[in-house]
């Protein structure tokens, strides 16, 4: 009975494709170089809005972008150099600077379009981080 339980499961699974899909997906995982394709854990920014996820991953292995596409003419490679820059606004996005340089709306979802793509909020935010904290003052539990 367990035998016939055990591959009416495995065969489900195969049917459903969960199971290769689940491979590949930790097959993926275990490839994944930050020497090649940047930090793997996404940034988030606190400007010019707090809650702003940024994740290498999309951007080299899923868009096929290499380092110096970005680096450094956009962004230095420096971690938060560009946050401290005066001009990094979404205003400057909207106008083809940083993010916006791509996020054009042709080469990529427009930088005023799709907002959830990377604005994941406070709360999005401290999900993320695991910190509570995070989310005061917005509607967290106390």
């Amino acid at each position: 009975m367990k035998k016939s339980l055990s591959l009416l499961v495995i065969g489900f699974l195969l049917l459903s494709g969960s199971w290769p899909r689940a491979a590949e997906e930790q097959k993926a995982a275990e490839e994944y170089d930050e020497d090649t394709y940047g930090p793997q854990a996404p940034i988030i920014w606190e400007k010019p809005v707090k809650g702003v996820v940024f994740e290498h991953k999309i951007h080299t292995q899923g868009a096929g972008l290499e380092c110096d596409s970005c680096h450094d003419e956009l962004f230095p490679m420096e971690a938060g150099a560009s946050a401290e820059k005066e001009d990094f606004t979404m205003k400057t996005l909207y106008d083809g600077g940083y993010c916006g340089a791509c996020h054009d709306g042709d080469t990529a979802f427009a930088s005023n379009k799709r907002c959830t793509a990377c604005h994941i909020g406070v709360r999005g935010q401290a999900r993320l981080s695991g910190s509570a904290a995070a989310a005061e003052g917005h509607g967290a539990k106390e």
